[in-house]
């Protein structure tokens, strides 16, 4: 099944969408999050699904705005491919190579769950950036409470999948980054997921003999393809990935695990750091970013002009007296 989250007549909605487009609404659900919560995993919510496709029918997707399908109770993005690690390392550090600390765990950082856009959401520049850059991921949903979970009871964890574009602010990620904390405010201001939730039961016909989920990925700007790949190229299955997170804490339903950029153009610093040059160039207001995924849909978002940056004092270097 594919849900939806959406806006028509000024009313929030969560809806099923049907093979012909048109959303069937569940009664009285406005937040995909909560539902997840309370049906605690995959076959509940199928089971509500089932129900709405029974009922009367709601709008037309081409009739409403399409929201989030969810507001995530936590981020989670991971960097799980090699190719990737290796463009972009070369363009923002400047050194070749993949880190062989890499290769021990599936590494993770904790974006912004607050910052979350839409299919045909209009994406500011981040305030200070003159180099932002896309990231073309999947988001794994977790759909039930675990801890210390093994890959195989993970699977059962997880409830479906979402596009995924972790945008970057390349410059300022580049500066902050050399104090060995974050990225912050290089990745703080947007991540749009969409344009649905499709449940894990869908995409299992994608999997491969080791677990992978075969899928292709393609990215665009203004209509002109720059990036393919294979989401089967990830270093690590999402069952791994949510093992991992849920080691020494647990994951809750509605936190998003975001599957890393991919290579081959996922993004368009992994180009830079290959070419050696910012080709294509950074994006500016005006550019559209078309992301697509096998199974899951196309996710389009239009950069626009942000705010300035509210200007700050330097540090102040400190006297360091004591008492």
């Amino acid at each position: 099944m594919r849900f939806a989250a959406y806006e028509h007549q000024d009313h929030h909605q969560v809806a099923v969408v049907g093979a012909d487009g048109i959303l069937h609404p569940l009664s009285g659900v406005t937040s995909l999050t909560a539902l997840l919560a309370r049906t605690d995993g995959l076959p509940g919510l199928l089971a509500v699904g089932a129900a709405a496709l029974d009922a009367a029918p709601g709008p037309h997707v081409s009739e409403v705005r399409l929201l989030p399908p969810l507001r995530p109770a936590s981020v989670r993005d991971f960097v799980t491919f090699e190719e990737h690690v290796e463009g972009v390392r070369r363009s923002v550090d400047g050194v070749a190579g993949v880190p062989e600390q890499w290769y021990a765990a599936p590494t993770f950082y904790f974006t912004n769950p607050h910052a979350i856009y839409g299919h045909l959401d209009d994406i500011p520049v981040p305030p200070g950036s003159a180099v932002l850059d896309f990231e073309l991921e999947v988001g794994a949903v977790i759909g039930r409470e675990g801890a210390d979970l093994t890959p195989e009871q993970a699977r059962e964890h997880i409830v479906g999948y979402t596009v995924f574009n972790d945008w970057s602010a390349r410059d300022l990620q580049s500066a902050e980054m050399k104090v060995r904390l974050g990225p912050c405010k290089g990745k703080d201001t947007a991540t749009t997921l969409g344009p649905y939730l499709v449940t894990a039961d869908e995409l299992e016909p994608y999997r491969d003999p080791d677990g992978f989920l075969r899928l292709a990925l393609t990215a665009e700007i203004n209509g002109e393809k720059v990036g393919e790949d294979l989401l089967s190229n990830m270093s690590w299955t999402f069952e791994e990935m949510t093992a991992y997170a849920s080691r020494g804490t647990r994951v809750v339903a509605g936190d998003v695990l975001g599957s890393g950029t991919c290579g081959n153009g996922g993004c368009l610093a992994e180009l830079w750091g290959r070419r050696g040059e910012q080709t294509p160039p950074p994006l500016k207001p005006g550019d559209t970013v078309t992301l697509t995924v096998e199974g899951i849909g196309t996710l389009t978002n239009t950069v626009v002009p942000g705010p300035e940056p509210v200007p700050l004092p330097a540090g102040r270097r400190r006297s360091r007296e004591r008492p």
